[in-house]
């Protein structure tokens, strides 16, 4: 962006709503993404975080490889907030320098950053974005979409989300709204002028 400073966009949403879409509607813009779920993923291999989290809570972290097991971390930290307060402890500085490791090489006419995290506003992270974006759909296509995509019901999404904050909540907060209950080209739109809004101001 020639003479001008580029935007960081955070995509906000509950789960299923369909924020990796967007995000990825939104590299298909030219917009650079950081995606905090990969990221943090990528965190648990770092031996530092691994070593971390064997001094914690031992072996039973460690699947046949290894490595950190997911879904053996996601068990302790949904049953004992204080751990998941541990792990963000870690996880959190982690991914927040990939990602700025990551906007620091972007090209130099890419239109905007974006940040893709779960947990933009539990973590803080809507404060270093220039416009927040909320991503939209009922509840009953979520549940939809997560029954297919990850073998979800809506017990496992309401255990989900009753550790984040309430979704009208972050909605109200957030800059923009986009609707992910209709076709992709309709949704494809809305991306495509949300970002052409966001953009505009920050041209010179």
């Amino acid at each position: 962006m020639p003479g001008g400073r580029k935007p960081v966009i955070g995509l906000a949403g509950g789960i299923g709503a369909g924020k990796s879409t967007v995000a990825r509607m939104l590299a298909d813009l030219g917009c650079v993404v950081a995606d905090s779920d990969v990221l943090a993923k990528q965190a648990l291999g770092d031996p530092a975080v691994r070593d971390a989290l064997l001094r914690w809570w031992g072996p039973q972290v460690l699947g046949d490889s290894g490595q950190i097991d997911r879904a053996a971390v996601a068990r302790i930290v949904f049953a004992r907030p204080g751990e998941r307060r541990r792990l963000e402890s870690v996880v959190h500085p982690w991914v927040e320098s990939r990602r700025r490791a990551i906007f620091q090489r972007a090209p130099r006419d890419a239109p905007a950053l974006v940040i893709d995290a779960p947990l933009l506003f539990e973590a803080g992270v809507d404060r270093a974005c220039d416009a927040v974006v909320f991503v939209e759909a009922d509840r009953d296509t979520r549940v939809g979409r997560l029954a297919e995509s990850r073998g979800w019901d809506e017990q496992e999404l309401s255990k989900r989300e009753d550790l984040q904050r309430p979704l009208d909540e972050k909605q109200a907060r957030a800059d923009y709204v986009i609707s992910n209950t209709g076709d992709l080209d309709a949704l494809t739109e809305q991306v495509r002028r949300t970002l052409s809004e966001i953009v505009q101001p920050h041209r010179s």
